[in-house]
């Protein structure tokens, strides 16, 4: 007969149960899930303003604005700066960064069927919650200043890059650091999982009101109330599965069509 210590099963690295004894031996601080919860936005706008700075550089008249088209290429910049973020605290914490994403389960295309599954299900809140804000704010279906995130005033160089490298690491990047890395920590820290929740899901909104920043009050709050359902979705997901990969898959289809709406 198996003892105790046999029998239990072996808590997966990135569960709640296993970051609270790592809380208790002093290795997960609220430092981590703050700086990446709060700070991926503004590592999205500091790469803009890269982009701008260099445009001013060249003397365009409009560089700021001329940056925003730039969104699908400098935004990778921001990507890394999260990754070397997340394995910096995972190394404190003893696991790797692919504990994070919890297991994938291949088998008979499960974790495919359920990406797919995913997608269709948090999809229409995306495309629905945009519908109805930009209605209720601008009174047609298409915002005035929509142009500002549409990738068509790329040379095709960049185009390619944002169709074929962008949203492989921005969509993964993004999943790990809200949902992989920052909500569990702060779940654990505070003991609670609903404020979690909700503090992970306004600044996982509010990233992307940084999408080609403009000063709009009424552009961001557009983005804001049009992401919100959509995240709220995709995060109700997670907290039930406690799986990234699926959820990873559903991102970059949603990637995929942003980039290729925008161009076309």
């Amino acid at each position: 007969m198996p003892n105790a210590s046999e029998a239990a099963p072996a808590l997966q690295p990135n569960s709640v149960a296993a970051i609270r004894a790592r809380v208790a031996a002093g290795r997960v601080t609220w430092i981590g899930p703050l700086v990446l919860t709060v700070g991926r936005g503004f590592f999205w706008m500091a790469a803009q303003g890269l982009v701008a700075l260099i445009f001013l550089l060249r003397r365009h008249p409009t560089p700021w604005h001329d940056a925003c088209y730039w969104w699908s290429v400098c935004f990778t910049l921001g990507d890394l700066t999260c990754l070397a973020l997340m394995r910096h605290f995972t190394r404190r914490e003893g696991i790797r960064m692919r504990d994070l994403i919890g297991p994938i389960r291949l088998r008979h295309g499960r974790d495919v069927f359920l990406g797919l599954g995913y997608y269709f299900l948090s999809f229409p809140f995306f495309l629905g919650a945009g519908y109805i804000t930009q209605k209720f704010l601008y009174g047609s279906a298409a915002a005035p200043n929509s142009f500002l995130i549409h990738s068509n005033a790329l040379p095709f160089w960049a185009f390619l890059y944002s169709i074929t490298i962008y949203w492989v690491i921005q969509s993964a990047t993004e999943e790990m650091t809200y949902q992989g890395f920052s909500l569990p920590r702060m779940e654990a820290l505070s003991g609670r999982t609903w404020p979690a929740f909700a503090i992970v899901a306004f600044w996982f909104t509010v990233q992307h009101c940084v999408l080609g920043f403009v000063p709009d009050w009424r552009a961001n709050v557009c983005r804001f109330l049009a992401m919100l359902p959509g995240v709220v979705v995709v995060m109700l997901i997670y907290v039930r599965t406690r799986r990234l990969g699926p959820l990873i898959l559903a991102h970059w289809l949603i990637d995929i069509g942003a980039i290729l709406i925008n161009r076309f």
